[in-house]
């Protein structure tokens, strides 16, 4: 193989096969290609692109690198979720046994962050004992029995797009669709999925800044998840204004698992309005966001896979699984089988706080939040330690911002904000300096913004 020429082809702008894409693929992985021409091709394909047919024997190429995960025939599909990435973002770890509750297998395949994207093994890494480095075998055994497992990708899977991302990180070519959508399909569908929901975010601290950006990188994964097999549906979401009420790896596991208590409801059942008027495209932050999204990401699964009829049923079935107490026992059980310590566990998630030192943000006049700006937050948790500068940094688990105030809500003078946990005083006065400039009070209540604002189907 002449791999010299083929970068000079895609640096032309011609198309390449998928006989050539397979054998240089295969070639880098074995370490036969070198770093530098492996660069070349990626930026390359930065500027010129790759068409649908490319896109996918690139993704298949690179999904059959390495090990792919391989289930008994079972009644329960094979599904599940995968986010871009935001701040607060703690969806798959509610999901997971919710899902798993629901009558599904889950496995869950997870990163860690970089920079101020917080990553779901790095929160999972802040519970005693919790494993998240399982052999393929043991994922298996796991999800067949308990019905989820969230860990990360072993050595043997996906080879390929270790390889390569780490050049596209080096070499500055990350935001390309193509091997974006490559990248993370190959991962999932590693998983012998039979349907996946993508969780599509935009705003200011997500990587697709725009609607639009967020758009089309969706339609390309859903275009590609079909065309391979899997029912692949987006969920396009506003990533302006955290998920949840905390940022910061403990604080977000504290959250998800209120989130699985069966006495948290959304406002509007308690107002003993109906199910039809907690639908999540109503959009309110007022509700429970992170609660609304974990139902809609379950609803959408449900329908894909023909397990209810309509999608506003499957919100019902999901929100009565969730408020029934099951997935808050699954979740502990999935602990316990991936090596938690649950006593240490229950005793760390009784404690207030963990991180030495707490501060209060407060608001300095009376009104309406109208801004609560994520990537502010996002990097003030980085900078206190929370999130990583390189892919070598340290992590403290148990830094973040907790009690956050979101847009719409009524502020008074005085009223915190949010609160600041840090290891040392210093850092924590500093940072909640930082924070005012992400929040803005207004005279006049805002409209709260829409969370979820495109699905993406196939087709």
């Amino acid at each position: 193989m002449n791999f010299l020429a083929l970068i000079e082809s895609k640096r032309e702008g011609k198309p390449l096969a998928p006989d050539q894409i397979e054998p240089f693929i295969r070639a880098f992985t074995a370490g036969k290609i070198p770093d530098y021409q492996m660069a070349a091709m990626l930026m390359a394909i930065y500027f010129r692109g790759l068409s649908a047919a490319e896109t996918a024997a690139l993704m298949r190429a690179m999904r059959d690198s390495g090990d792919v995960l391989k289930f008994p025939k079972d009644p329960r599909p094979l599904v599940d979720k995968h986010s871009t990435g935001g701040i607060g973002d703690k969806v798959s770890l509610p999901l997971a046994p919710l899902l798993a509750c629901l009558g599904f297998r889950v496995p869950m395949i997870s990163g860690r962050g970089l920079g101020i994207t917080g990553g779901t093994l790095d929160k999972l890494d802040s519970i005693p004992g919790f494993q998240t480095s399982l052999p393929a075998k043991r994922i298996v055994k796991i999800v067949q029995q308990v019905g989820c497992v969230i860990c990360g990708q072993t050595d043997r899977m996906v080879p390929a797009d270790k390889k390569i991302y780490a050049l596209r990180d080096a070499s500055g070519t990350v935001p390309s669709i193509p091997l974006i959508t490559a990248s993370i399909l190959s991962k999932k569908l590693a998983e012998s999925l039979q349907a996946l929901v993508l969780d599509v975010k935009f705003g200011c601290a997500a990587f697709m800044p725009t609607r639009a950006d967020a758009r089309q990188l969706a339609r390309a994964m859903v275009s590609l998840g079909n065309a391979c097999g899997v029912n692949t549906r987006a969920i396009l979401t506003d990533m302006n204004t955290p998920l949840g009420r905390t940022a910061g790896n403990w604080l977000e596991v504290k959250e998800s698992v209120a989130c699985l208590e069966p006495n948290v409801l959304p406002a509007s059942r308690r107002q003993g309005k109906s199910n039809r008027n907690c639908r999540q495209d109503a959009g309110s932050t007022l509700l429970n966001d992170l609660r609304s999204l974990v139902v809609e990401c379950a609803a959408h699964l449900l329908a894909q896979t023909g397990k209810s009829k309509s999608l506003n049923a499957a919100r019902r079935l999901a929100q009565d699984c969730l408020n029934s107490g099951a997935p808050r026992a699954k979740w502990d059980e999935m602990l316990k089988a991936q090596g938690a310590d649950l006593k240490a566990f229950n005793r760390k998630l009784a404690l207030g706080h963990t991180a030495p030192i707490v501060t209060e943000v407060k608001a300095e006049k009376p009104g309406y939040l109208s801004r609560c700006d994520a990537r502010i937050i996002g990097e003030v948790i980085r900078d206190l330690g929370g999130g990583r500068l390189t892919k070598e940094s340290a992590i403290n688990y148990d830094v973040g911002v907790d009690q956050l105030v979101k847009p719409g809500e009524p502020v008074r003078k005085g009223s915190i904000l949010a609160r600041v946990h840090a290891a040392d005083r210093r850092p924590a006065d500093q940072a909640a300096e930082r924070l005012k400039a992400a929040f803005e009070i207004s005279s006049k209540q805002p409209a709260a913004p829409r969370l979820i604002v495109e699905i993406i189907r196939a087709g």
